[in-house]
Parts: structure tokens; C-alpha cells; sequence
């Protein structure tokens, strides 16, 4: 690895070595104006106050960010992106590339693959493509990988989750976010297999506390952080969501109830 990469992931890994909290913030593209519109620059520093290790942002979203949040916080650009307007909700492309990310005074960046989709072939090239620029530019990787297609029955089955983190890890990324299964014991099983550090994904449910359940559990089995974003940018108080999935990760708290 190289000297410029081992200082981009200390940057990350600057509060706890053993977990990581992130908010992705990418979903305005994906699933149109979100609940931050208007408010993103607020939003992202009561993230960076309350304790979160890094946002990811799109390239254009960045530029309406202050720089002074991320002092203490990183910054992965989303690279990849879709509408879902197209008719295949599971399609990904390559928005943005590792060098102009830089510009953008990224820490690291990220791609999102959904395996087992219709188009799973480009989307694990771009992986790789991505992964090799990272190599070269000495920029950590996030893979957000998902088992998402037509033929896919269940993209939380331990087996399935297992395959899925295997693809990124073996394609060059430092980190995994995925979706886990609800099971702590199975959760060890996937992280044991997984030679880069395992991120739950926190999800969309009706219920807050059903995801903090979720990730409490993903914790608690080896997941080597949460990544929620949703969870954060719906609530009345995103500075209080933060604080409680740093106290689950960073003070390994149960973090569940108020």
C-alpha cells in the first residue's frame, strides 16, 4: 500500500481504528430531492460535529459544502450513479473518476455494484477500473456492494452477502458496505471471510429503531462500522442520530433506546 493511501485511510480511521461511522449523503440522484435539499451544508456539519469519521457526497454536491467540516471528517466521493427512471432500478455507471475526485479534495472514494443485476458485468469492470486508479493515486476505496437482480431471492443470505463482499475484496476495495443479515452469528461468519473491514448498511425501514436493532446486531458480530444514511438526513435531529451510531460503534454502546 502505498505512503499517499496509509495516510488518506489514518485521515478515515482518525477516532477508532476498530470502526468507522459514515453518512452517505448520494441518494438525491438515485431516488430524486431528498430530505437534506436545501440544507446540505448544514446537514453535513452537524454530522461532522456530532462525530462521524466521513460523508459521501457526489461530485457536484461537494461544491456547496464549507470546507471547515471536514477538519475533522473525511470526504468519499460517489462515483457512481442512476436514476432507476431507465426501468432497471439496479443499474450502475461511472459519474465521476479518482483523479477528479482528488480535485475535489476527496479522502477517498466510492462505488456501487450491485451483483447479480442486468448489467453486473460493466459494473464490477468499473469496479475494478476504479480500483486500479485508486491503486495508482494512492486513494482508499469504499465498495458499496448489494445483491440486487431478477434472480436473486434473497440479498441477505449469509452465502450470497459472502460471495458479494469476496467480489470487492478480491477487485482491490479497503472497505465493504453491504447489506447484513440479522443475525450476529452469521455476521461473524461473513466478516471472518472477508479480508477488508465489512460496513453494514443501515437501510430504509419505517421504524428507526428497527435499524439501530439492525446495526447493533451487525456490530456486535464484527461489522467493521454502519453506514447510515437515511437514518440520519429523516430525522428531526440528524446530530442526535449521529451521536447514537458513534456510541454503538465507537463506545461499542447498545445505543438502542434513548
Amino acid at each position: 500500500m502505498s505512503f499517499a493511501r496509509r495516510i488518506r485511510l489514518q485521515h478515515l480511521y482518525r477516532r477508532d481504528s476498530a470502526g468507522l461511522v459514515i453518512v452517505p449523503l448520494d441518494h438525491p440522484i438515485s431516488v430524486g430531492p431528498a430530505a437534506h435539499s436545501g440544507r446540505l451544508d448544514r446537514l453535513v456539519g452537524e454530522i461532522a460535529d456530532n462525530g462521524a469519521d466521513a460523508v459521501v457526497l457526489h461530485k457536484g454536491a461537494v461544491r456547496q459544502i464549507r470546507p471547515r467540516w471536514f477538519r475533522s471528517m473525511s470526504l468519499l466521493v460517489h462515483l457512481s450513479a442512476s436514476t432507476g427512471l431507465a426501468g432497471d432500478p439496479d443499474a450502475k455507471y461511472l459519474v465521476c473518476g479518482v483523479e477528479e475526485a482528488l480535485r475535489l479534495g476527496a479522502h477517498g472514494v466510492s462505488v456501487h455494484v450491485n451483483v447479480g443485476s442486468v448489467t453486473e458485468a460493466r459494473q464490477i469492470a468499473d469496479l475494478a477500473a476504479v480500483a486500479e486508479a485508486c491503486d495508482r493515486w494512492g486513494v482508499p476505496l469504499l465498495a458499496m456492494v448489494y445483491v440486487r437482480g431478477p434472480a436473486v431471492v434473497d440479498g441477505r443470505a449469509p452465502d450470497v452477502v459472502a460471495h458479494a463482499v469476496t467480489v470487492a475484496a478480491e477487485l482491490g476495495a479497503d472497505l465493504v458496505k453491504t447489506a447484513l443479515p440479522d443475525s450476529a452469528t452469521e455476521v461473524a461468519a461473513i466478516v471472518a471471510s472477508c479480508p477488508v473491514p465489512v460496513v453494514a448498511a443501515g437501510g430504509a425501514t419505517a421504524d428507526p429503531e428497527d435499524t439501530f436493532r439492525h446495526l447493533l446486531t451487525a456490530v456486535h458480530g464484527g461489522a467493521g462500522g454502519v453506514a447510515a444514511g437515511r437514518l440520519v438526513f429523516t430525522a428531526d435531529d440528524p446530530g442526535e442520530r449521529v451521536r447514537r451510531l458513534t456510541a454503538l460503534v465507537h463506545d461499542r454502546a447498545a445505543a438502542v433506546t434513548r
